[in-house]
């Protein structure tokens, strides 16, 4: 009788695995990780916003390696102070000479403490880390100039003003008309007091459309023309190529010490932290209130960015409190940290209010919020 070869239910029967295939596969999944671990560490054309440190505008900080007040007013009397008054800053991580990599952006983009920032909307091309710094300088300079100004006018002082030129942008529109140091008097006729009346009428007047700017060089007055272009960056506005500076003839003199902090968004806090010094009484009332945004002269409190990274910067370092730029709600909304308070405020005397209604305990539930109209 013929042997049967194979079992009758031919269906049971499976080839022999390959050992080959086996090899092919393990060696293609090794690649794809070796190419996933490659790409996650090649440079992202982003960098990482995240909060920075938190200083207290009431308390003490480190300059020169010794211990001074932020704020001091050495010729006039001051008051006791309670709690605290916080500036927020945020940190990025990477600049244009070294990048954060794809695994630290990706990383960022599931924490809701963290941003990524397109690399050019943060350092322009053509703008090295040492001009942005020198740029983050001055700005940091102004706020502090015009946070003196917006609380002496809110204590009732007189406070006459002057806008300069501080540096010139290279190859921009005002490269061979102006110069450091020039004194902006007018633009197109009507007289200007701060940077941002400046901001305004360079803005008002639109790219391409010649300016007539009035200025003092030395001891000669004189009127210059200068066209106005279009800034870099995803969010365009009508520049002239400088960085201006504002210079008060204040009353008394008034110190603001902070090192290797930049740009302009802590003015409103600083506002705050005078008045508390020169008034009787803690604003406070001993309660840790947080805060951000700019201020000019007149107390218009501006949006500022990293709004969320600094809510978050509030939240953890203890405060209940924050207060908002009322420009800054649309970034607000839905994305305020568990167990932080957001009040809105446009302008200085908003702020003060909010500050002494928490200070004092009073109803805080009709103050402007930004989950509200």
């Amino acid at each position: 009788m013929p042997v049967a070869l194979f079992p009758d239910d031919s269906s049971d029967v499976r080839p022999p695995r390959s050992a080959g295939k086996g090899r092919v596969g393990v060696v293609l999944l090794g690649l794809a990780l070796v190419g996933a671990v490659a790409f996650s560490l090649v440079p992202s054309p982003y960098v990482i916003e995240r909060p920075g440190p938190v200083f207290n505008t009431l308390g003490t900080v480190s300059v020169n390696k010794a211990t001074v007040p932020m704020i001091s007013i050495p010729t006039q009397r001051t008051y006791p102070t309670a709690g605290s008054l916080d500036m927020l800053t945020v940190n990025f991580v990477g600049n244009r000479e070294q990048s954060p990599n794809w695994f630290d952006v990706i990383s960022a983009w599931f924490n809701p403490s963290q941003a990524v920032v397109p690399l050019d909307s943060v350092y322009p091309p053509g703008e090295s880390v040492k001009e942005a710094d020198e740029v983050a300088a001055i700005q940091m300079s102004n706020s502090q100039k015009d946070a003196i100004a917006a609380a002496l006018f809110h204590l009732g002082k007189s406070v006459p003003s002057t806008v300069s030129v501080a540096a010139i942008v290279p190859n921009s529109p005002s490269s061979g008309i102006l110069e450091a140091r020039d004194v902006i008097l007018t633009v197109d006729g009507d007289p200007v007091k701060d940077v941002t009346e400046l901001r305004a009428a360079i803005a008002d007047s639109g790219a391409g459309n010649p300016l007539t700017i009035g200025i003092r060089r030395g001891s000669e007055t004189r009127d210059v023309s200068v066209v106005p272009e279009l800034s870099g960056g995803a969010d365009p506005v009508p520049i002239i190529g400088i960085e201006a500076a504002v210079d008060y003839q204040f009353p008394f003199p008034v110190s603001i010490q902070l090192e290797n902090v930049g740009g302009p968004s802590a003015g409103q806090m600083f506002a705050l932290g005078i008045i508390d010094k020169l008034t009787p009484g803690a604003l406070t009332g001993g309660k840790s209130i947080a805060g951000t945004g700019t201020i000019d002269s007149a107390g218009e409190i501006g949006k500022i960015g990293g709004i969320r990274q600094k809510m978050y910067g509030a939240r953890d370092s203890g405060a209940r409190w924050f207060l908002a730029p009322r420009g800054n709600c649309d970034e607000v909304v839905g994305h305020i940290p568990d167990g932080l308070t957001v009040l809105a405020v446009s302008n200085l005397e908003e702020s003060v209010t909010a500050v002494t209604a928490i200070g004092t305990g009073s109803e805080t539930g009709s103050l402007p919020r930004c989950d509200k109209p």
